[in-house]
Formats: C-alpha cells, sequence, structure tokens
C-alpha cells in the first residue's frame, strides 16, 4: 500500500495571484519549502504536485523538473478529477492532501495523522475538522477507495472544488476519524492567502534558522514576540471553502 503525498499548486489565485513562485528567502519560491517540509516526513512514500493544464501553469511543472518533482497535470476547477487521475496513475493506495499555500506544513504532524488513520481503520481522517490547529498546518488522509466513490458521486461545486468535502458530508458513508491539538490553536496562522500571510511566513523563515520548521519551533516564535501574530490577523477562516458554499446556492 503506497503512501502518496499530492500537493495541489496553480499559479492562479484570486486573493495573491501568483503566490506558490513567491519568494519566501532571497532565492526559494514557496512551493520549494512546501515540498522541502514534507520531504521530511517519515511516512510518505511518494510526493507529487498536481497543477493544472492551463499554459500559466507551464512555470510549476518547469520550477519541478528543476527540483526534480513528480509532477501530474489535471482540470483546473474539478479539483476532485485532478487528484483522482493523479492518484489512480501513480497507483497511490492512501492519499495525503496538502495545499501549496501551507509552506510551513509539519512533518510531524502529518505523520501523525497518517498513523492515526492506519490504526483507525478511516476511510477519511483530518487534523482541522474540528479545528484545533493554526491554520496554515491542515493535513488531511483518506483511501483510494474513497477517493473514488467522491470522485463518482460528488456532484455539489464545493465538493468538486475541495475535493474532500464530500467525506465528510456523509458520515453515514465513510468512517470518519480526527486529529485535535492538545491545546486550541485555531486562532494562529501562517497559512498564505494574503500579502500579510506571505510577510509573517517570511518572518518566520527569517528569524528560525532549522530546518524543518515545526510547529513547536513557531509557538516558541511567538513566544519571545508575540507581537508578530498581529502581522495576519483577522481574516476569515477558510475563506476560499466558504465562498464556495455560496456558489453552491447560487447554482441550485
Amino acid at each position: 500500500m503506497v503512501v502518496g503525498c499530492i500537493v495541489q499548486a496553480r499559479m492562479a489565485s484570486s486573493r495573491l495571484p501568483g503566490k506558490i513562485m513567491k519568494k519566501l528567502d532571497s532565492e526559494k519560491p514557496l512551493l520549494y519549502y512546501v515540498i522541502d517540509q514534507l520531504g521530511h516526513s517519515k511516512l510518505i512514500e511518494q510526493l507529487v504536485v498536481a497543477t493544472t493544464t492551463l499554459d500559466e501553469d507551464n512555470k510549476v511543472e518547469e520550477f519541478l523538473k528543476k527540483t526534480e518533482t513528480p509532477c501530474f497535470r489535471g482540470n483546473p476547477t474539478d479539483v476532485l478529477d485532478r487528484y483522482f487521475k493523479c492518484a489512480k496513475e501513480f497507483s497511490f493506495s492512501i492519499i495525503v492532501r496538502i495545499t501549496a499555500d501551507n509552506p510551513l506544513i509539519d512533518p510531524t504532524i502529518i505523520d501523525q495523522v497518517i498513523t492515526e488513520f492506519k490504526n483507525d481503520s478511516c476511510d477519511y481522517i483530518t487534523n482541522h475538522i474540528p479545528r484545533t490547529f493554526p491554520q496554515g498546518t491542515e493535513v488531511e488522509v483518506f483511501s483510494f477507495n474513497a477517493l473514488e466513490n467522491a470522485w463518482k458521486n460528488a456532484k455539489k461545486l464545493s465538493e468538486r472544488e475541495h475535493v474532500t468535502p464530500y467525506f465528510y458530508n456523509n458520515p453515514s458513508i465513510f468512517k470518519l476519524g480526527k486529529v485535535v491539538s492538545t491545546q486550541n490553536l485555531s486562532h494562529l496562522r501562517w497559512t498564505v492567502d494574503h500579502k500579510n500571510d506571505l510577510s509573517l511566513v517570511k518572518t518566520i523563515i527569517a528569524k528560525i534558522n532549522k530546518r524543518p520548521i515545526l510547529l513547536s519551533d513557531i509557538l516558541e516564535l511567538f513566544r519571545k514576540e508575540p507581537d508578530l501574530t498581529k502581522i495576519n490577523e483577522n481574516y476569515i477562516v477558510d475563506e476560499g471553502y466558504k465562498l464556495s458554499l455560496k456558489m453552491d446556492k447560487s447554482s441550485i
């Protein structure tokens, strides 16, 4: 059973266009950090970046060739379809879903979620429902069979665009699992959706020299410099998904 990580990445972003190729230090872009952090996972067996077939994402494929990272190109808007076809092509039986707007994803949290998935024999497990971890540390793990079920049956725009809502919208069909933090850190945020988010992540990277950068490292930095959290406060949690839910209603 191959544990494969699929990172969804694209140049188009309504809130911060081209963010995945924006530099987080003097030379390395955001996507580099996503891949580098994931490389420290002990349980991910193969990593693939799934981008779109749009011309603007040729830049993504070119970057991945330089870093010798496998690339899959698929549907620009039906991300569920992109995931399913990517997982099928690479013969993944367990899929780890990561989004490319989380450059400080913690590999130890990923391994914790994968371990819980295997121990509980889940169809789907995550650390963001309920949300107790910081925004920017989201991990989702699911089986290929569950993914195929969602791919065949999900109809809502939000379920196609965001890949996994069909799982947690149908708890009678899937065995769902959760990983909860020992303390509620849901008010913290180091995902990258806006310019202020980018500024915070750049600051974190500049101030923490060790690699990979773990959740505990960032918490320690925030304890020493609490004003850093003000750089990107007051943003909506799960902003993109909530927008998709509105589109669901308007399409009825």
